[in-house]
């Protein structure tokens, strides 16, 4: 099958690496990533010259970008999907972003016979380079049932979450939970630190109870080792958190904690955190509790 993958970033690259491994024809676009096209052009994928090219040669476009406008204009640019894609085409949107953009997007390309799943992911570097991603999908059950080959080469958990736009409200609910687990670990182990206990046989207890987590196994190993280099950029979290906020805000729901958190977010971003792994929060913490400055 020919497929085309847009966006080769963090998660992108090995994502597309992993189709290509599986014997697809893979066509291969990113305006910035030019080391990441070579490094698959040396595996056998073929570059494209904008999305619209991407489009044109394959019937299933997978977009891995980092927000909603990037994915407007893959999409709707002047070079973008739409101008090259083929009626009975189908896009997989694996970007986070706005669940109400997504539905918009969805309905404009269904005017062109083109179908649209979202379908984000949750899992890091480690999981796309694995396949063991966590995949939420938005859209027709009959086009996630066409779909679904190529996603159960990307992840091991594959749910179906309803139409167009609910794989996003799904992902923007995996993040706000993230986020406050994360923000929890950070809180944990710096006072565990301040009050005189080792915090690495702090987490190792409380990885055998009901405190047990992967943030705390993945993330708290991070934090007590000062490994920030990323998985996932803490600039690309808050941009997660701050669509979290404005569903909120339009639904007149209150989540007192998320906004919380993206508060913490911006003070680590203030102070040059943005292109850390999400995990250092906890230098914020850190910093509050006068262990260390940023």
């Amino acid at each position: 099958m020919n497929l085309s993958f847009i966006g080769l970033g963090i998660m992108g690259k090995p994502m597309a690496g992993r189709l290509l491994e599986a014997g697809n024809d893979l066509y291969v676009y990113d305006k910035n990533a030019l080391s990441s096209i070579k490094e698959l052009e040396s595996k056998g994928a073929i570059p494209c010259k904008n999305p619209k090219d991407a489009a044109e040669k394959a019937k299933v476009v997978f977009i891995m970008v980092p927000d909603t406008p990037d994915v407007e204009e893959v999409l709707f640019g002047d070079d973008g999907v739409e101008k090259g894609i083929k009626p009975g085409s189908v896009v997989v949107d694996m970007s986070t972003i706005s669940p109400v953009a997504t539905r918009n997007f969805a309905e404009r390309l269904r005017l062109k016979g083109v179908e649209m799943l979202d379908a984000p992911v949750s899992g890091g570097e480690i999981g796309a380079k694995n396949g063991t991603l966590s995949i939420m999908v938005g859209g027709k059950e009959e086009v996630f049932q066409h779909i679904r080959p190529y996603l159960e080469i990307l992840g091991k958990s594959i749910i179906h979450i309803g139409k167009n736009g609910d794989g996003q409200v799904c992902k923007m609910a995996n993040q706000v939970v993230v986020a406050l687990t994360m923000l929890g670990v950070a809180e944990a182990l710096v006072l565990a630190e301040k009050a005189g206990a080792d915090p690495a046989k702090v987490r190792e207890a409380l990885l055998g109870g009901f405190a047990q987590s992967k943030i705390l196994e993945v993330h708290g190993e991070r934090m007590l080792k000062g490994m920030f280099i990323p998985g996932f950029r803490t600039v690309l979290h808050r941009k997660d958190i701050k669509i979290a906020l404005n569903t909120a805000q339009e639904l007149c729901v209150s989540i007192p904690g998320t906004a919380l958190v993206h508060e913490i977010f911006n003070a680590l971003i203030a102070h040059g955190g943005a292109d850390l792994d999400h995990s250092s929060i906890i230098k914020v913490i850190e910093a509050l509790a006068k262990k260390e400055n940023f």
